[in-house]
């Protein structure tokens, strides 16, 4: 059934005929009436008594007049649904991460986002590694990935955000004796906990890495944090989750620096109007700490 046919046939009902319906709905007479006898014919029933001045509905046609006006809410109901989309009063965008990103600048870019669109709902699901932002992004189950662009990111588009300036964190009684900075040579000499499940991490911290001063191989951010503070072994992270997380680990700069590349990937084409916004959001500001 064309919805443009309910839509007449209600005009019909409110209005007690096809003359002032017409008029409602700006068409001619014959053509409303051309509408409602094919109404009819489709339905193959009679949905209207024209044995009087003013037409009045058959049984059938009032059975018909509760499910049209349910069916013309329901469209109300989702057009209203859509606009609020577009307009970006509603929503949901999809981001996927890994652990190395899910803090800075995960946090400061949605926190930004729903300053500005705080109707907008934001999902952020985890992958493993830039391997699996991609396998998220081609199923379609994320439509942006925050990640690390010093690795290749073949058929998707790049968005350039920021460099983090990756730091040894430790325990104090575990820096005695560290220089700040410290030379690359020195690190490999300091028991590590990294997550090294990553290839992309573990082939940026390659330089860091002795035979054996890696003591943990942790996946997980929290526990690698409290590793550190318990002096099982020093980390290398962002200087801002240094400073966030572990607010009483003593920080020490690498010589030479060692900056890791930030940025947003997604599959070509055009975006959702939520993950449009999400991506002028972004890339309006380097996002803080």
């Amino acid at each position: 059934m064309d919805l443009h046919l309910v839509t007449y046939f209600v005009a019909v009902v409110d209005h007690g005929g096809i003359t002032k319906a017409a008029q409602s709905l700006y068409i001619s007479q014959p053509s409303l009436s051309q509408a409602i006898r094919t109404l009819e014919r489709r339905l193959g029933t009679t949905l209207f008594d024209r044995t009087g001045r003013r037409l009045t509905l058959t049984d059938d046609g009032r059975a018909l007049e509760v499910a049209a006006r349910r069916i013309l809410a329901d469209v109300d109901r989702a057009k209203r649904k859509v606009a609020a989309v577009r307009d970006l009063e509603a929503g949901r965008v999809e981001i996927v991460t890994f652990s190395a990103f899910s803090v800075h600048p995960a946090v400061a870019l949605v926190q930004r986002f729903r300053a500005r669109y705080p109707g907008i709902t934001v999902n952020i699901s985890d992958a493993d590694g830039p391997a699996g932002i991609h396998a998220a992004l081609r199923r379609g189950e994320a439509e942006i990935g925050v990640t690390d662009m010093s690795v290749e990111h073949a058929g998707m588009i790049t968005i350039p955000l920021l460099e983090q300036e990756m730091v040894l964190a430790m325990h104090p009684d575990l820096a005695t004796g560290v220089p700040d900075p410290v030379t690359r040579a020195r690190v490999r000499e300091i028991p590590l906990v990294l997550d090294l499940g990553s290839r992309a991490s573990a082939a940026r911290a390659g330089e860091l890495l002795g035979e054996q001063n890696v003591v943990v191989d942790c996946a997980h951010p929290a526990a690698i944090w409290e590793f550190v503070m318990r002096g099982t072994g020093a980390t290398v992270v962002s200087r801002q989750v240094a400073q966030q997380r572990m607010p009483s680990a003593v920080i020490r700069s690498l010589d030479p620096p060692f900056m890791r590349p930030v940025g947003l990937v997604l599959r070509p084409g055009e975006p959702s109007p939520a993950a449009a916004a999400f991506l002028a959001t972004a890339t309006a500001e380097t996002p803080g700490a």
